[in-house]
């Protein structure tokens, strides 16, 4: 039986540290390996070169994945949740942005004094009809 005297604290420390080093290589490791499939850019076999690189060598294909791809993969990530806040916002997937992107550019182009109220109204109810 183990007790707690024979389990030091800084042996709990330790394993407590090495615990969370794992996690946060397993949330690298998902992460990269997600960015991987989500690249439209990348071909078939470059995706599966990469996961293959990042499997058999863990350690030296993620520090090369992030070395060579690292500020791409953190604009791919702002563009998806943009994306994704857009659509959720509009209440759709429209080819323009939906109802409310149609709204701010009318709102905008009435503050330039490019239309006038009844045509920013009209422009309102016709991106609400729609």
């Amino acid at each position: 039986m183990v007790l707690a005297s024979d389990y030091p604290f800084l042996e709990i420390a330790g394993t407590m540290l090495l615990f969370f080093l794992w996690l946060i290589w397993v949330w690298t490791l998902v992460a990269i390996l997600s960015d991987i499939f989500r690249r439209h850019d990348l071909s078939g076999w470059g995706k599966a070169g990469w996961t293959l690189f990042t499997i058999v060598l863990p350690f030296l294909g993620v520090l090369i994945y992030l070395i060579a791809h690292g500020q791409e993969m953190g604009e791919r990530r702002y563009r998806d949740a943009e994306a994704r806040f857009t659509r959720d916002a509009t209440g759709g997937v429209s080819k323009n942005g939906g109802p409310a992107a149609e709204i701010a550019q009318a709102k905008r182009l009435m503050d330039e004094g490019v239309i006038d109220g009844a045509e920013f109204a009209e422009l309102k109810r016709q991106a609400l009809a729609a």
